[in-house]
């Protein structure tokens, strides 16, 4: 998918190689969006799980998963994670594929990585014959919520997200692609 998206931002399909890139960006954007308003220790057990070298590479090897990294100019600025495997909890009566993580590093806030990488994430699940995208976001996160709407997302469920021991909300948005 290499392409640029505007003059400052570059998208670009993840490869294996990226695992350890993902699993830092992953593991520092996270932690520094979520570690503010929850519990550090809860926090901390999540990026520690979930964004190794290891658990990175696995998901890059799963044939349902894409990711695209976004750069601003040399540096890396943010990352996308859509999934395309069927999820129970994706919108009835559709063809979706889910985002399933989009993150910008904290100094490229409101420097159009996430607007550029959601514009990849929605040109790529329409190029893939996909009629909705969907996606899961903490109850408690605004600033988030907010990027969704003015994206044209419309909450349509809740389900459970557990953050460590701490069982939490998450908000289901899904917006037509057709």
């Amino acid at each position: 998918m290499e392409k640029i998206m505007n003059a400052a931002v570059t998208i670009r399909n993840a490869h294996l190689g990226d695992a350890t890139l993902l699993a830092e960006l992953g593991w520092k954007t996270f932690y520094e969006t979520f570690a503010p308003t929850n519990n550090e220790a809860d926090v901390k057990q999540y990026v520690d799980k979930n964004f190794t070298t290891e658990q990175l590479r696995q998901e890059l090897e799963d044939p349902h998963a894409i990711f695209l990294i976004a750069h601003a100019g040399d540096t890396v600025a943010g990352y996308a994670k859509l999934r395309t495997q069927l999820n129970p909890d994706a919108p009835p009566d559709t063809v979706s594929i889910e985002l399933e993580r989009i993150y910008s590093d904290r100094d490229f806030l409101g420097k159009s990585v996430g607007k550029t990488l959601m514009q990849a994430c929605i040109d790529l699940a329409k190029e893939k014959g996909y009629d909705t995208l969907w996606l899961g976001v903490w109850e408690f996160n605004p600033r988030a919520i907010a990027f969704y709407e003015k994206w044209g997302f419309e909450k349509f469920s809740a389900h459970p997200f557990l953050l460590g021991t701490d069982l939490q909300t998450d908000l289901l948005y899904k917006k037509k692609l057709t």
